[in-house]
């Protein structure tokens, strides 16, 4: 007998024959697994425990979504599960959380991080939301949990300052708060997280002319998605861009603008980094698939809202031109008799996207060749990895980083309601669409989680994912 052969190792998974999109090529090669860690890109064919023929497939990174909200309509330890299911059949292996208290997270962090810990398919982070002083000086405690990332919302004020908080761990209850975001806290939250080098994710709408904008069209008894867009108007959005902009330069603080949708925050934010803010841009699906011009349903009222079909345009080609960094769902996990009220006033903001993330960039931008490959891997992943010190681990299918691979059928097309994603959300904004371009396997760390639309992973094994603070240089995203 052949002693050589006697003695080969053998590895966990091995990946056969798939289209493996790597930063500046794509190559047709067989990916190695062992012990949760991308051993290999080879020509070989090792003797391994499992294989994976994908021929005919594309292999890409682990998608990570950066903006996702749950437990909020649901308890933590249900919502992770459920929405971490969802995001499995989608083709994500890692999301973020934002999370919403106005307790000290010193108080609840340990809680949730605990519960969170038995509870999801896929890996996770934490964003933590911060709503008053105390908390901010919480930021070196955040930062010892594994959370390096924190948001601030000044779309909250004047009277539009309603805010659902996470539940709390111990009650199955709506948390409902009113929050008063003002200059001071916004400054004191900037110089903070700057000194450790943190980026602040902003939701940037100015919360007076919002206010100011309501109310006129409230006294007209004016209604719809496109009233909803004009009280909450693009340039709310480039006003609080600009001003938050402005404390940015000044405490050399990295911003990171989520959920951009429109032409004016688009511009506002190009004009702030030609003066040398440090900004990452975010967009969302329902920014490049929704308008108020053909979509009039309750179901798509977001904020910032969709907006015209000339500003869906508009940020496809900032993807195209790579002024745009990440694309998040805004996910939020709420149910429909509870999210449709009898008017846009009393219907509640955001809806659930996880399920659908991937597939819809695929359909409607690699398919109809509004964006490479190349671009959808930075855009879904790498970019995501390295923004929040996740990389080299996640984000890219190169040796020794985590095995994290979404496969995809760029050619399978499929009704969106014939899937049952089995999440806590009983509706979506795309249920009538028909999608070409869906993910077929998704892996965990080298362990197949979602096969063909059904989730085979076992809830707990996703885990918090390790992150480190890193310097902000634009090279970064090369």
């Amino acid at each position: 007998m052949n002693l050589f052969y006697m003695y080969m190792p053998t590895y966990d998974v091995i990946i056969t024959n798939s289209h493996i999109v790597l930063p500046n090529k794509i190559i047709e090669k067989n990916i190695v697994i062992d012990e949760g860690k991308i051993i290999s890109i080879t020509n070989d064919n090792p003797q391994c425990d499992i294989k994976i023929n994908a021929t005919g497939l594309i292999s890409i990174p682990g998608v990570i979504d950066p903006h996702v909200h749950y437990g909020v309509y649901s308890p933590i330890k249900q919502a992770a599960s459920t929405e971490s299911h969802v995001a499995a059949i989608g083709g994500i292996t890692s999301i973020m959380r934002m999370f919403r208290t106005t307790k000290l997270f010193s108080d609840v962090l340990p809680s949730n991080l605990s519960i969170s810990s038995n509870s999801h398919y896929t890996d996770y982070s934490i964003h933590a939301s911060i709503f008053n002083e105390q908390q901010a000086d919480e930021i070196s405690y955040c930062i010892n949990h594994d959370v390096m990332s924190f948001k601030l919302y000044l779309n909250l004020g004047s009277g539009t300052g309603k805010i659902h908080m996470d539940m709390d761990t111990t009650t199955n209850t709506i948390q409902e708060s009113i929050v008063e975001m003002n200059y001071d806290l916004i400054k004191y939250v900037i110089k903070k997280a700057a000194l450790f080098n943190c980026p602040v994710l902003v939701h940037a709408e100015d919360h007076e002319l919002c206010y100011h904008n309501e109310k006129r069209a409230r006294s007209k008894n004016t209604d719809g998605l496109k009233t909803w867009s004009t009280c909450r108007s693009g340039s709310s959005e480039a006003l609080a861009i600009k001003n938050i902009s402005e404390l940015a330069r000044e405490f050399n603080c990295i911003l990171y603008f989520v959920h951009i949708g429109s032409i004016f925050a688009m511009k506002q934010i190009m004009q702030e980094k030609k003066k040398g803010t440090k900004i990452y841009v975010e967009t969302c699906p329902h920014y490049l698939t929704l308008s108020y011009d053909t979509y009039h349903d309750y179901k798509a009222k977001v904020m910032p809202p969709i907006r015209s079909i000339r500003d869906v345009n508009y940020i496809w080609n900032s993807l195209s031109n790579n002024e745009i960094d990440t694309i998040g769902t805004d996910h939020v996990a709420n149910k429909l008799d509870l999210k449709i009220g009898k008017n846009i006033w009393d219907s509640l903001a955001g809806f659930p996207g996880l399920g659908t993330y991937l597939s819809i960039l695929l359909s409607e931008g690699i398919n109809k060749n509004k964006i490479s490959l190349f671009q959808l891997v930075k855009l879904t992943s790498t970019n995501t990895a390295k923004i929040f010190g996740m990389h080299p681990n996640k984000g890219s299918l190169q040796k020794n980083s985590d095995a994290d691979i979404t496969l995809v059928d760029l050619k399978k097309e499929i009704k969106v309601q014939d899937i049952d994603f089995g999440g806590y959300s009983d509706y979506g904004v795309y249920d009538d669409m028909k999608l070409k371009g869906w993910p077929i396997k998704t892996l965990l760390r080298g362990k197949i989680i979602a096969d063909n639309f059904k989730v085979v992973g076992t809830s707990g094994y996703g885990k918090i994912i390790k992150r480190c603070i890193t310097e902000y240089q634009n090279s970064h995203l090369d």
